[in-house]
């Protein structure tokens, strides 16, 4: 399948003879031509609107004015983010043509910065375990991941070169393994979530995208027009891609998914870490790194630790779901909202201590490394529909707060397999850096 195009790379031509609307036009074929199999989208743009939008970007950009960078790109939004022109369904049949006539606030800097919000992408049900209808576009029969399914399924088949997603456990860096994408899931906090319906203290908005530059110029965009959630100061970084910079010293984390993973993805995967062995770079293991043992030996916990931080703050709007009409939830978040009744504040607290100190843990590697590596996926995306695939390797990003992101290095039974990275919490630039690196001696 052909690799999807990046916006940023086709801006260097707008200004001889391609434009935004060339972009659009070539989005809007891929969509014809596979969306009725992909099914990626909930809700689409009128693609007449949406051609006049991409006309009035080809003015500014030929008049020299373009508003951002990303003025006029076609970006998927994820159907648990408020959009004022569309219905936020939320994969739920409670919420079915629900509006909330308002932008949430990362798609307002978007519209601020001229891009195209091409349509609502399918999202599991309110961002959870309930898959939706969504395809893998390089193998219909396999899931593409969750709970982002339509964002990273839309890149991956060309229908836009970024989409919005949102993670609290794997929902970005999973999917976007499973469909060979970017994925980038900033450090909590980095992107403001208000208009977003993940409410949990683990969740962060992000992003899925055809390129390093793409993910980046969508993240610093928002950023730069409505800052990181209340209370946090956001992403910060240069105008555009921070500059490739070669790691001097990476921590491997085998995380507790390494016992389920692929032969092939262990293989993939070595393969990858002996050429930047080569290459000079430095790798601390559990066999070599004292700090990175005990930290290994933390990491079991960031599942079950999630697990119940998750379902302690999903009490409420759980319960009022199930008075609303309880047959309308699926048999998983059913059982989720049982399970409620079981929880109390005082164990959530222990939870939340045990976390903070797992944190700390992590938090000391900065001192020894320039970023931590491992898989995104235990290997290629699963035959069937009804699951989104074992999230392990994802879920220690999203549990330690700390940037992490996807990168389409690898692949696994001639399927997509992400290498993923984890930075420090709020240096999101520097792991950019670090990414941009390790690409150019991975490939």
């Amino acid at each position: 399948m052909k690799p999807p195009s990046s916006y940023l790379a086709a801006s260097a031509q707008f200004g001889a003879g391609s434009s935004p609307s060339d972009f659009l036009e070539r989005c809007l074929a891929a969509i014809e031509a596979r969306e009725s199999d992909v099914k990626a989208f909930v809700v689409r743009l009128d693609p007449a609107l949406a051609r006049e939008r991409a006309a009035a970007s080809t003015r500014r950009w030929r008049a020299g004015a373009p508003l951002s960078p990303i003025d006029g790109m076609p970006i998927g939004v994820k159907d648990v983010i408020e959009t004022i022109d569309m219905p936020t369904g939320m994969g739920s049949p409670l919420y079915d043509g629900y509006r909330g006539e308002k932008d949430s606030a990362s798609v307002k800097a978007l519209r601020d910065a001229g891009a195209i919000i091409i349509g609502k992408t399918v999202t599991t049900e309110f961002a959870a375990s309930w898959p939706g209808p969504t395809r893998n576009p390089h193998d219909l029969a396999r899931t593409p991941g969750g709970s982002s399914s339509g964002s990273a399924a839309g890149v991956a088949a060309g229908f836009f070169p970024a989409g919005l997603g949102t993670q609290v456990v794997g929902s970005i860096v999973r999917p976007a393994s499973f469909c060979g994408v970017y994925g980038v899931k900033p450090s909590v906090g980095a992107i403001n979530r208000l208009g977003s319906h993940d409410y949990m203290s683990q969740s962060a908005q992000g992003v899925l995208a055809a390129s390093l530059a793409d993910a980046w110029q969508v993240l610093i965009e928002i950023a730069n027009r409505c800052g990181g959630d209340p209370g946090f100061p956001g992403l910060a970084g240069p105008a555009a891609l921070p500059p490739a910079r070669t790691p001097r010293t990476l921590a491997v984390l085998e995380t507790p998914g390494w016992k389920i993973a692929s032969a092939g993805a262990r293989t993939a995967f070595g393969e990858k870490a002996a050429r930047l062995r080569d290459a000079g770079v430095t790798l601390l293991t559990r066999a070599t790194s004292p700090q990175v043992e005990a930290l290994e030996a933390m990491l079991p916990r960031a599942m079950p630790l999630t697990r119940y931080i998750n379902g302690w703050e999903s009490v409420w709007p759980l319960r009022t779901y199930g008075e609303r009409d309880a047959s309308k939830l699926s048999p998983p978040m059913r059982e989720r909202l049982a399970e409620c009744d079981g929880m109390n504040v005082g164990e959530y607290r222990a939870a939340l201590a045990e976390r903070a100190a797992i944190r700390a843990a992590f938090a000391s590697l900065s001192t020894l490394a320039d970023a931590c590596l491992t898989l995104a996926a235990p290997g290629p995306a699963p035959v069937g529909l009804a699951s989104t695939g074992d999230p392990n390797f994802a879920v220690p990003g999203s549990f330690l707060g700390a940037p992490a992101m996807s990168l389409p290095l690898m692949s696994d039974e001639g399927l997509p397999l992400g290498l993923q990275l984890l930075g420090f919490e709020g240096a999101d630039a520097d792991l950019f850096a670090v990414a941009g690196g390790v690409q150019a001696l991975a490939r």
